[in-house]
């Protein structure tokens, strides 16, 4: 019985994941200096099959983080995205909406769930924390001063 309600759950959760996100396109501020960035939004738009996934580099020269209503050490510090109606959004709910956007926010849905999102969003804070470091580990190539931010 438990194992039903359990797998009820999880049905409903996929259900609701895929009515919220019905053709809304999402945008993705990430860092490509950051391996495990790049990879993961690599990864995302190989499996973005409706093309609702947008990505901006924001170690590239002309980023502009004042045009989200950013500052660089904010926009390094964390993961941000835009929704489709212009809201930032950052951290843990970027991810979330970011999966989402690719088809596939069945599978962070459960990081969304209120008795354990708390455990997801401290999880990615520690993260976006030693990121750089980590990313160093990793080969992390930095082309400019900011890699010592965050």
């Amino acid at each position: 019985m438990t194992l039903t309600i359990f797998s009820r759950c999880i049905e409903t959760a996929a259900s609701s994941e895929r009515h919220r996100m019905t053709r809304q396109s999402f945008t993705l501020l990430f860092d490509s200096e950051c391996p495990f960035c790049r990879m993961e939004v690599q990864w995302l738009q190989r499996h973005d099959r409706r093309g609702l996934l947008h990505a901006i580099d924001i170690a590239a020269k002309d980023f502009q983080p004042g045009r989200y209503g950013l500052t660089k050490e904010r926009v390094h510090a964390r993961l941000h995205g835009i929704t489709a109606d212009g809201t930032v959004i950052e951290g843990m709910p970027a991810i979330r909406a970011a999966w989402r956007a690719a088809g596939l926010g069945w599978v962070m849905s459960p990081s969304g769930w209120p008795v354990i999102r708390w455990g997801f969003d401290l999880g990615y804070l520690v993260f976006a924390r030693y990121r750089i470091p980590l990313g160093r580990l990793f080969g992390r190539r930095c082309a400019s001063d900011h890699c010592s931010s965050g």
